[in-house]
């Protein structure tokens, strides 16, 4: 009866889906994909700084203004927000307690990039973006080093 109970439960309150990089753990851990992330962000920041607004009282060019800054924003942040999901994978999932040892400053160079990434959704700054950049060359850096190779840093653009 409890059985059938808990059953029917769980039927009328299923669970919410969970999304995941792995729980298995799979072992797959790149820092190329918080990479082209961050580089978008830093690109489209560029961009959105080298935009000129129309001259007032043309309403065709001012709604296409508005329309590119508005894409131009919105790419902007959903790349900020990729960093920092993948930059919390590697931090969470990937480094162990025993890479204390070698990197130090492990948890404050995550914690400072994560912020970086809300820093650059919420402004369009390139001296954050370029930061972000140089935050996820270093872990970039960290994450070959703890896997005893030593990959080139290498950008898109």
């Amino acid at each position: 009866m409890l059985r059938s109970a808990l059953s029917a439960l769980a039927c009328a309150l299923p669970a919410p889906v969970a999304e995941a990089h792995c729980d298995g753990p799979c072992g797959v851990y790149d820092t190329a994909s918080a990479r082209v992330a961050a580089e978008a962000v830093l690109s489209m920041t560029k961009k959105l700084k080298a935009m000129e607004a129309p001259a007032a009282g043309d309403a065709a060019a001012l709604a296409a203004y508005n329309n590119t800054f508005g894409r131009y924003v919105a790419i902007k942040e959903e790349e900020a927000q990729k960093t920092k999901k993948e930059l919390l994978i590697l931090w969470t999932d990937y480094f162990k307690p025993d890479h204390l040892a070698t990197f130090p400053d492990l948890h404050d160079t995550f914690w400072k990039a994560a912020k970086l990434c809300s820093a650059c959704k919420v402004n369009i700054d390139q001296a954050k973006a370029e930061e972000l950049m140089a935050a996820v060359e270093k872990i970039h850096g960290m994450f070959w080093q703890s896997k005893g190779r030593s990959d080139a840093w290498v950008t898109a653009s």
